[in-house]
């Protein structure tokens, strides 16, 4: 994901942009450093991939009011605009995507709403269409758009009754994540600009709705919601259907169908243990309640952070809570990444490699250092294997992602190097220092957005020059814009996974039969460990089907499993797991445990198997997932979401 020269910007200045919204974040804590800081210094990050003229004003506070329309699968009504205005100017321009726009209006001297002129430009592949509104009179405070959106946005999926698990009601819910936003809200979709937003919204009666803020039901048909703290546009989130809530203590609780909520709640009965000791560890939880809302199957990612509700896949509902890493991950972002937040989508990183590393943090203490380790290690192998695969100039942190989607450049390394990363600097500095540092670090940037220039500034005063002779510039430079992994890297080792790597190669060398393999009391990381390190298009369908017989991984219910086991036997041409596999892209949605299978179908003799899947399923695909096998199965022509 990324590959360019670091900005040279003067030392001074990386400590300082872009204070976001800083002033209106509720809890944010107070930094005097950060005072002088100029409206021309705060908006001085450049993002490619909006059309907003942020730099000259910025929306501060976002206030819809919103119609939530299952018969039109549409969501309609205004969005009231609170601008702050930079240099003086007469002209707005957001971003939108296949939404439209009806009118637009601004709050006059006399205090009403007056019309005023507006253009929508051509559609950009990536980017969608600049909304252009021409003002009469400079730094104007409010503006109004009446908008609706399109039959299928690319950040909204709307689910049909048969879709769900209760089979009675439809389901909505928003992915705006990374630059989705847009498409059902006209705004400025950039994570440097951070807005307060308030929303009403009218749904039929029977359908509770939920935001990433406070709730307030109105009445039967309609809820208010309060977001007191600046977020990125990407961390606005709605999602309505036919939904319950449990609770798990004071603050934190669970939104799901009824038929799902028993479930979600026992498996995910440790969460407010996961907040107590990450608050403990990196300062408090500053977002209010914490909540988890399991969405249907097609939900196209493992979960995201929507401040005070992360929205989550119910795929890793195991029933035996191996899976639960991935809460400790959404949580991890209520600091890296929601708290300090990246600037733009090259600085992904600052977002994702922070969180990565909290998480595993998260793990180790409620769960045990040996279970951390193995969760470090099973990174590792993947993100081997993944760089094996894709472009150098992709395995950057620091990714240069010119005019691509970042949808389209998504990967672990982020993820999994960013988390090397930090790993090394806590091995070098020792774990209390690098512990007060990266609190510090939450702390000094709480509630902004800030690039990596920023992150290596504060990195170089707070402990490379303050513990000297340690970590140098350059080995920080060849982690944060070196491709692939440094050569000094230190790989994590779980010592767990000797015996499962022993038996593994005994049965490959046919001194053991795979029933008489010693597999009593293996974890699911276990598991895991022995079948991605199976070889690859050497093993035999005799061997495979021994494999099977013996330890039943073929139509497994534990998710991982079995994305670990199709991967496996696609890679080796065992064809018989096909109609269990079929059964598995058709009942899931989540983009990274079925991508990558349809890639290996549609590079083998089964394209048109896969493609026959694949369009008997893509109804019940999120529009994300739908793009990206689209373009797979292009030589038949599809509906495109955008």
């Amino acid at each position: 994901m990324f590959l360019s020269r670091r900005t040279l910007i003067s030392s001074a200045l990386l400590m300082l942009l872009p204070l976001v919204q800083y002033a209106n974040a509720a809890n944010a804590l107070p930094n005097t450093s950060l005072a002088s800081v100029t409206a021309s210094q705060m908006y001085s990050v450049t993002d490619e991939l909006t059309f907003a003229n942020y730099q000259q004003v910025s929306i501060h506070h976002i206030a819809l009011a919103l119609n939530v329309d299952f018969a039109q699968q549409q969501l309609s009504g205004d969005a009231i605009l609170e601008l702050d205005w930079h240099q003086t100017g007469k002209v707005l321009v957001l971003d939108t995507r296949d939404l439209t726009i009806n009118s637009v209006s601004m709050l006059n001297a006399n205090g009403q709403w007056q019309s005023v002129p507006f253009s929508l430009g051509a559609a950009d592949k990536v980017k969608g269409a600049a909304l252009t509104i021409n003002l009469p009179q400079e730094r104007v405070a409010k503006v109004k758009v009446n908008y609706h959106t399109s039959k299928n946005p690319s950040g909204i999926q709307w689910l049909t009754p048969e879709q769900t698990q209760g089979k009675q009601w439809p389901f909505m819910f928003s992915q705006s994540q990374a630059i989705h936003a847009r498409s059902w809200i006209p705004l400025q979709d950039t994570p440097a600009v951070r807005q307060t937003y308030s929303a009403t919204v009218t749904a039929k009666q029977g359908i509770n709705v939920v935001m990433s803020a406070d709730r307030e039901s109105v009445s039967a048909t309609q809820t208010q919601f309060t977001m007191p703290q600046a977020i990125p546009a990407y961390l606005i989130a709605i999602a309505a259907g036919h939904l319950q809530f449990a609770a798990l203590d004071d603050t934190s609780g669970i939104w799901a169908e009824p038929e799902m909520l028993a479930k979600a709640s026992k498996e995910f009965a440790d969460t407010p243990e996961m907040i107590a000791i990450a608050a403990k560890r990196y300062g408090d939880y500053r977002w209010g309640r914490y909540d988890l809302l399991i969405l249907p199957p097609s939900f196209p990612f493992g979960g995201m952070e929507n401040p005070r509700i992360s929205f989550i896949t119910p795929t890793v509902i195991a029933g035996d809570k191996s899976l639960v890493s991935l809460i400790a991950h959404e949580l991890a972002h209520s600091w890296s990444g929601n708290l300090v937040t990246n600037a733009t989508w090259r600085d992904l990183w600052l977002n994702e490699g922070f969180t990565t590393y909290v998480e595993n943090r998260i793990m180790e203490d409620l769960y045990g250092s040996d279970r951390a380790l193995m969760e470090q290690t099973i990174g590792y192998s993947e993100l081997l294997a993944e760089l094996a695969e894709l472009p150098a100039s992709d395995s950057v942190l620091h990714i240069d992602l010119g005019d691509r989607d970042p949808d389209d450049a998504f990967s672990g390394v982020p993820y999994v190097k960013g988390q090397l990363f930090l790993r090394f600097l806590e091995q070098k500095f020792g774990r209390e220092r690098f512990d007060t540092f990266v609190k510090s670090y939450f702390d000094h940037f709480a509630f902004q957005s800030i690039t990596t220039e920023q992150f290596r500034s504060y990195l170089t005063q707070q402990l490379l020059q303050k513990y000297p002779n340690i970590v140098s510039e350059s080995e920080v430079d060849t982690w944060v814009e070196g491709q692939g992994l440094p050569s000094f890297l230190v790989p994590p080792n779980s010592h767990a996974f000797d015996d499962i790597d022993a038996q593994r190669q005994a049965w490959l060398e046919g001194k053991r039969d795979a029933s008489a393999l010693n597999t009593q009391g293996w974890t699911v990381h276990q598991w895991l460990r022995f079948i991605n390190e199976m070889p690859r298009l050497n093993l035999t369908e005799q061997q495979l089907a021994e494999l099977d017989k013996a330890f039943h991984f073929t139509g497994t219910h534990n998710n991982e499993i079995a994305f670990a086991w199709y991967a496996l036997a696609l890679d080796n041409s065992y064809y018989s797991v096909l109609p269990a596999l079929k059964q598995h892209l058709t009942e899931i949605g989540r983009r990274r445990l079925i991508v990558p299978l349809y890639q290996k179908l549609a590079s083998s003799e089964y394209y048109d198997w896969a493609k026959t899947v694949y369009l008997a399923a893509r109804s019940g695909y999120h529009p994300q997932t739908q793009a990206s096998l689209d373009m797979m199965f292009s030589d038949q022509p599809l509906e495109h979401t955008h």
